[in-house]
């Protein structure tokens, strides 16, 4: 049993410590501010549209800011970075307490403050990410990225439940001011930080200023690191074709008799996920044991294929069976998301150990841009796919489609299957 859950041996480390204890609070906090904002929104204005202009004003910073974020952890202090950034996500939580105190009750107000916010965090986390191997040795990442994202995964299924609760109690006031004040943990965590300033390689890849040259610099050398570019091709396929969640409403009204505005079936297809992940984050004291890393990553994708292949085949038997159709999917998902938690630590790792220090900033930027970017491509091209030929053949065929385009990506480029721990093919 001690083999199977999670590998702490990053806990040793005082600084990683630190930061992921205080990431615990910071992460649920985060997320009472993620239920707020749209909740409020639609109080205001009573429009779904309003609500998903939240969608647009915070992806276009992260973009925008992940790619540039990355670039300034490649030329500034990182732990000087980190300090600037989180006393901005302080400041904008604080905004958001304010304009709710004062119930201004301003839908513009609001979305401004949400994408000033984003950029800080678009910023933020390339950097923190680019952090962890100054602190921790390449054996540890795989397990330190484990435990990094089961925090992230438990939030966001303790933030909305916490979140959903405490609005009509407590009001939107005093949800931004909890929020605001979780993230003071964060912050003494990063100024106990050592100083982390880039190493230059041999490469020189580091940018002498911080512009979009310095930003397509470290495209090129992706370009010229086929393991690391893999890394995110395939991401993109397990999101791209394989995240059916914006086919959940449909699914949980048409194949389980939710009510329009939702249900259970509704609440478990979205928690199924998530529920995985952690699972999965719980009991990955094998991801540290794992060096052909490169296979680990093919393997995880190929599973989350097949899981959702399996929760959209499922569909097919949604009316006139007896089968338990609504388990069968939700377990399904759930397996998804715990090999989706494993690839993601897996290829957060490879990118954290192969790429030099000088370029470790961009890379986590383009890895911020593609984790945020991917799933948002889903949406439309699920959305598009249910429409002509139903959400079963949609899901069902996407996780086939993710086993397919893996295996042949995994075909072009062997040396990406070969690639073991320590950078070794």
């Amino acid at each position: 049993m001690a083999k199977l859950l999670a590998d702490t041996a990053p806990l040793r480390n005082d600084y990683f410590r630190r930061l992921w204890v205080a990431n615990i609070v910071t992460v649920i906090g985060a997320q009472l501010t993620v239920v707020a904002v749209p909740s409020q929104i639609y109080q205001i204005t009573g429009s779904s549209a309003y609500v998903g202009l939240t969608g647009v004003f915070g992806l276009v910073p992260l973009i925008v800011f992940g790619l540039w974020g990355g670039a300034l952890a490649d030329v500034f202090d990182r732990r000087l970075i980190l300090m600037v950034t989180t006393l901005g996500l302080i400041g904008c939580s604080a905004l958001f307490w304010v304009q709710a105190l004062m119930g201004l009750n301003n839908v513009w107000i609001l979305l401004g403050i949400f994408s000033v916010q984003q950029a800080f965090f678009a910023v933020n986390q390339p950097t923190r990410s680019a952090v962890l191997p100054r602190l921790l040795p390449p054996r540890e990442l795989p397990a330190a990225n484990s435990l990094n994202m089961t925090v992230m995964q438990a939030g966001a299924i303790a933030g909305p439940l916490v979140g959903g609760i405490l609005i009509p109690i407590l009001g939107y006031s005093l949800l931004y001011l909890l929020d605001t004040a979780s993230l003071l943990t964060t912050l003494w965590a990063v100024i106990r930080l050592p100083a982390l300033k880039p190493i230059s390689s041999a490469d020189d890849a580091a940018p002498r200023t911080v512009g979009l040259r310095s930003v397509l610099d470290g495209l090129v050398y992706l370009r010229g690191h086929p393991v690391l570019l893999m890394s995110f091709v395939v991401d993109l396929i397990a999101m791209i074709f394989g995240m059916p969640r914006a086919l959940f409403p449909q699914i949980a009204h048409e194949s389980f008799g939710d009510k329009p505005e939702g249900g259970l079936a509704y609440a478990l297809l979205f928690a199924a996920i998530p529920i995985g992940a952690v699972l999965g984050g719980i009991f990955s004291g094998w991801v540290s044991r794992v060096s052909r890393q490169g296979l680990a990553v093919i393997v995880c994708i190929v599973a989350w294929g097949a899981a959702i292949a399996v929760a959209g085949g499922a569909l097919f038997f949604a009316h006139g069976t007896a089968l338990p159709v609504l388990p069968i999917v939700v377990v399904a998902m759930m397996i998804g998301g715990a090999a989706d938690m494993a690839s993601a630590a897996f290829r957060q790792s490879m990118l954290q150990s192969a790429a030099s220090d000088d370029v470790r900033g961009r890379l986590q930027g383009v890895f911020t841009v593609v984790v945020a970017g991917g799933p948002r491509i889903a949406d439309v091209t699920h959305g598009v796919a249910a429409a002509a030929v139903g959400t079963a053949v949609a899901t069902a065929g996407g996780g086939l489609a993710v086993i397919v385009l893996t295996v042949v990506a995994a075909l072009a480029v062997p040396a990406f299957v070969r690639y073991r721990l320590g950078g070794a093919t």
